[in-house]
């Protein structure tokens, strides 16, 4: 299993990008929202890969973070959704907004993904609300570590991340930290996620304790 790759872009195509990893070319699929962020050709880049293995093909997928990845695996085992289904959704919401859709139930979120029906879209949020806690919980915050690489022109210049968002690995540490408060507060883990991923939707901003307070606010009975 490939599971990380770090190396140099060749090509950029409308769905994938050629990586030049020590001389062998690797062609890696990558959603919209990924190949947007990724740096120029002949920059470098790291990037972890999930590998598609069928009797007559071979594909690699690129990630930007393992909560991307782990999304990607978790949409790919609901009935109805390969590889580029997943990777719509994927483009269409980032990782961020897949796990707030399926913790608020938004199958409308999914559908906006082009190929997306309202059966599967519900079907996703059905059978993937148990999961978002855990995937919602990962720690994102570090891109993956480049690979020493001996040819001079390979490391000439140090491996790059794909470009981050100024705000993501604050929202992504916050809302693992909510979540875990929530729990020690005895709210089941769908419930936090809802909340936190409600709160989060209403103020991306948010740090950890106004976070918390707005969930709770939100987990609060009403009348």
């Amino acid at each position: 299993m490939i599971g990380k790759l770090s190396g140099r872009i060749d090509y950029r195509g409308d769905d994938h990008v050629l990586l030049d990893v020590r001389g062998v070319g690797y062609i890696v699929y990558c959603s919209d929202r990924t190949l947007m962020s990724l740096p120029a050709v002949g920059e470098a880049v790291a990037l972890y890969t999930d590998l598609l293995v069928r009797e007559d093909l071979l594909q690699l997928f690129g990630f930007t973070s393992l909560v991307e990845k782990e999304w990607h695996r978790l949409l790919m085992s609901v009935q109805g959704v390969g590889a580029k289904a997943s990777m719509a959704i994927l483009g269409t919401l980032g990782p961020d907004g897949v796990s707030r859709a399926i913790a608020l139930g938004d199958w409308n979120a999914v559908k906006a993904a082009k190929g997306i029906g309202p059966k599967t879209a519900q079907r996703v949020v059905n059978e993937l609300k148990d999961k978002a806690p855990a995937v919602m919980a990962m720690s994102a915050g570090k891109a993956p570590e480049p690979v020493d690489v001996p040819d001079a022109e390979v490391i000439e210049a140090p491996v790059k991340s794909a470009k981050p968002t100024a705000a993501a690995a604050p929202s992504v540490s916050a809302q693992a930290e909510a979540l875990s408060a929530l729990g020690n507060l005895g709210y089941a883990p769908g419930e936090a996620a809802s909340a936190v991923a409600q709160a989060l939707g209403d103020d991306p901003a948010l740090d950890t304790g106004g976070l918390i307070r707005a969930a709770l606010k939100l987990l609060a009975p009403k009348g």
